[in-house]
């Protein structure tokens, strides 16, 4: 999948990512963030923001490439960081940047008060593109599902049954 990375003469040229990207039709891939987890479901790396973000970062890498992406997709990433210094999101952002290369889809770097797991203190998510050919290789996630119509009927009967007895009582 081509990703081509959008610069504007009309914005500030000095920052270190592009600032919007694009991507040929196809399917997108949306991560859930990716955490500093090791094998066992623990935090690793607490209380080191480096760490934790080189770890958060080869998670990401592993739930693109199961959706069939690699870094290189990447369209534009979200780095949540739990501090108010600086130097720690700068800290997170330096490996995020060494990471991708030259790759430098837009990104946005956040300071939050907390994330989801204990001693977390770095989550990124990111969305991706997947070229067409794959996206439809892939197994199709609605096989079995059932029509969103035919799922509420139940409910749709039962609220058109209350509105009508509502009706009536109020039309007399």
């Amino acid at each position: 999948m081509t990703v081509n990375l959008i610069r504007s003469d009309s914005l500030y040229a000095g920052v270190p990512y592009a600032y919007a990207s694009i991507a040929a039709p196809g399917s997108l891939v949306f991560t859930a963030g990716a955490c500093p987890l090791g094998d066992n479901g623990q935090v690793v790396g607490v209380g080191d923001v480096r760490a934790q973000t080189r770890l958060a970062v080869a998670n990401l890498g592993t739930a693109l490439a199961a959706a069939g992406a690699a870094l290189t997709d990447v369209l534009k990433t979200t780095v949540f960081v739990a501090s108010t210094q600086q130097a720690d999101l700068v800290a997170a952002w330096e490996v995020v940047e060494a990471t991708f290369g030259d790759h430098d889809a837009p990104s946005t770097l956040l300071g939050v008060t907390v994330l989801g797991y204990r001693d977390q203190l770095v989550e990124i998510e990111a969305v991706a593109a997947v070229a067409g050919e794959l996206a439809r290789s892939r197994a199709d996630p609605m096989r079995g599902a059932i029509p969103v119509e035919r799922a509420i009927q139940p409910e749709l009967e039962a609220v058109i049954t209350v509105q009508s007895r509502a009706d009536r009582e109020v039309l007399g």
